[in-house]
């Protein structure tokens, strides 16, 4: 997806996520998560199994 795509769905503009690509707010990391259907840790980089067991 784009940054643009991701952002509408977020309800922020384009600019305002790329810089939560860089330091994201809790809320919006559960709300990606879920949208990649992955987990938190997948999602930060804490792992590379994508769903939690």
């Amino acid at each position: 997806m784009t940054q643009q795509q991701v952002a509408q769905i977020l309800l922020c503009d384009q600019s305002l996520y790329s810089k939560y690509e860089r330091e994201l707010p809790l809320g919006l990391a559960v709300k990606l998560a879920d949208l990649y259907h992955v987990s938190l840790d997948y999602l930060v980089g804490r792992t590379n199994q994508k769903e939690s067991t």
